[in-house]
């Protein structure tokens, strides 16, 4: 039976991450939370939902996930699939099924769960992320022939593909620099569309100017760095 594990990061979500956790389907072997230096009971919330608790005290999206990874690569019994999942209840994790089918029936490498307009309730996604994404996925498609059609958090990999890419981005970059390196690799990717409702609290990137300038920031320069590779 193919092993499939859950690596969330949160920061201060103690009010949404018992809610993802409630919905997680069966198919999910073991919940990861990393508590990226919550000031809140994230953590205490996590563990009463059954979920294996790890804490990174170094802030940034992509110090948490690669806190998940390190763990889940230790273990004796490997997952085979690792998916990725925001813990502020703007995902669906009921999705999950039809985000791994590709990896399970096709032997795709990796899948983004894309976040269609057709199924996003209004005001989940803020006017700087919509731009963001167009522009992000627009340059990759002129530069790179690529064909994502969005950046969204909620995804499912391969530990295989993963450990090949040796992600490095720490903040912000992380979602861009997976795309990048599964199109620098030609790995097979898909796209399946998913559900996304307004997030339970405030967001700590685009619900501010700051976060949106620096995460638009890194997002360009992840790209441009790879078009001149």
């Amino acid at each position: 039976m193919t092993k499939i594990d859950l690596i969330i990061p949160a920061f201060n979500e103690e009010d949404s991450i018992g809610k993802v956790l409630a919905d997680v389907p069966a198919l999910v072997d073991e919940v990861v939370v990393v508590d990226n230096n919550s000031s809140d009971r994230t953590s205490e919330v996590a563990r009463a939902g059954g979920a294996t608790v790890l804490l990174e005290p170094r802030k940034g999206y992509g110090f948490a996930c690669l806190k998940g990874i390190n763990y889940l690569r230790e273990k004796s019994k490997r997952p085979h699939i690792i998916v990725f999942m925001d813990g502020d209840y703007s995902d669906y994790p009921e999705d999950m099924p039809r985000v791994v089918a590709p990896i399970l029936e096709r032997n795709v490498d990796l899948v983004i769960g894309a976040r269609k307009k057709e199924l996003r309730e209004p005001g989940s996604m803020t006017p700087q992320q919509i731009f963001g994404n167009w522009l992000a996925t627009s340059l990759m498609k002129v530069l790179f022939g690529a064909r994502f059609p969005d950046l969204g958090p909620f995804r499912a990999i391969t530990l295989q593909a993963l450990e090949s890419m040796e992600m490095e981005d720490k903040t912000y970059g992380w979602t861009v620099e997976m795309q990048l390196k599964a199109l620098r690799n030609k790995m097979a990717y898909d796209e399946v569309p998913v559900r996304y409702r307004k997030r339970i609290g405030i967001s700590k990137v685009s619900g501010t100017v700051k976060g949106s300038i620096f995460a638009g920031i890194k997002i360009l320069g992840w790209i441009f760095k790879y078009s001149y590779k």
